[in-house]
């Protein structure tokens, strides 16, 4: 089941950043991209938190380290949300 609407705020040369993109797609995750540097309100809100993962309602999802559990129960947790009854759209 693909996950709208994630998005991967990150930073050219964070390796915890590439790290988070190699692991997202690893675990088939879909996610948009988006760049922090030169934008004055992605970095205001992200600047010294990159990698940040959040949903389209701007809600974080993960920040720092992306590692195998956190990744899974995300998983989880999204699955629960977009199901019938769950808690709603991510």
């Amino acid at each position: 089941m693909p996950e709208p609407g994630l998005r991967l705020y990150s930073r050219v040369g964070c390796h915890l950043c590439e790290q988070a993109e190699e692991r997202l797609d690893r675990y088939g995750f879909e996610y948009e991209r988006l760049e922090v540097s030169g934008d004055p309100e992605r970095e205001r809100l992200y600047g010294h938190d990159v990698p940040v993962l959040t949903d389209r309602a701007g809600r974080v999802l993960l920040r720092g380290v992306f590692g195998p559990g956190r990744l899974g129960e995300l998983r989880l947790r999204l699955r629960r949300e977009l199901a019938p009854g769950g808690a709603g759209d991510v």
